[in-house]
């Protein structure tokens, strides 16, 4: 979304991204996240608890890196040369769970880091109490709403499979989208959460891959 044709990062979309992505977390902060979270809780049902299972940052690391090792592995006993540790980024570097799991790693990096600088309170206090409101550096669970980390690692992980598979690319991006929703469907994310986390793991991904055909 945020990579041209050649690999490489469009700065004035990425401009672009953030204004339009900001102007949305703060319409939905002042306006529209009680009424589209109150209208998607609705919604709830098993499967949208399966599908945070099943998606969560954890799993999205703990997959990709399996089969990362599994990849490597297989290319290592394959392999007849006797320096064959000494390059291990050049190695990897091409394979698709190096960069799923780069993609990742880097948004749910910078996604937990801004869950602490905002502090959102979830969505819990809001329904229990009918409380919203930030509590900067909070170290509770309950207060890093904002950004979602489901969707910031699915966005990341299926854009970037997306990008590397283009025949599955409208499958991986409404994958992504239902994950997101779910989030909101289940109470534990606001939308404009949601739409923060999207953001974030998008850019994750083009980063990602940006720097990966740079280094080749």
């Amino acid at each position: 979304m945020f990579i041209t044709r050649e690999n490489k990062l469009n700065w004035l979309r990425i401009l672009a991204g953030v204004i339009v992505t900001l102007a949305l977390v703060f319409a939905g902060i002042f306006w529209f996240d009680i009424p589209v979270f109150n209208f998607l809780r609705r919604f709830d049902c098993v499967t949208c608890e399966y599908i945070g299972e099943i998606f969560g940052i954890k799993v999205w690391l703990a997959v990709s890196f399996i089969v990362l090792c599994v990849f490597y592995i297989r290319k290592f006993l394959r392999s007849k040369e006797k320096n064959f540790f000494k390059n291990i980024y050049g190695r990897i570097k091409n394979s698709y769970a190096f960069m799923v799991f780069t993609s990742v790693f880097l948004a749910s990096f910078a996604g937990i880091i801004l869950k602490v600088l905002i502090g959102r309170a979830r969505p819990v206090f809001y329904e229990a109490l009918g409380m919203t409101g930030f509590y900067p550096f909070a170290r509770d669970w309950a207060f890093h709403s904002m950004p979602s980390g489901h969707t910031m690692a699915s966005f990341a992980g299926l854009v970037m499979i997306g990008m590397l598979v283009p025949r599955a690319k409208w499958f991986t991006w409404t994958l992504a989208i239902v994950i997101g929703v779910s989030r909101v469907c289940v109470g534990a994310h606001w939308p404009s959460d949601v739409v923060l986390g999207a953001f974030i793991g998008m850019i994750a991904a083009d980063i990602v891959r940006a720097v990966v055909a740079r280094s080749k």
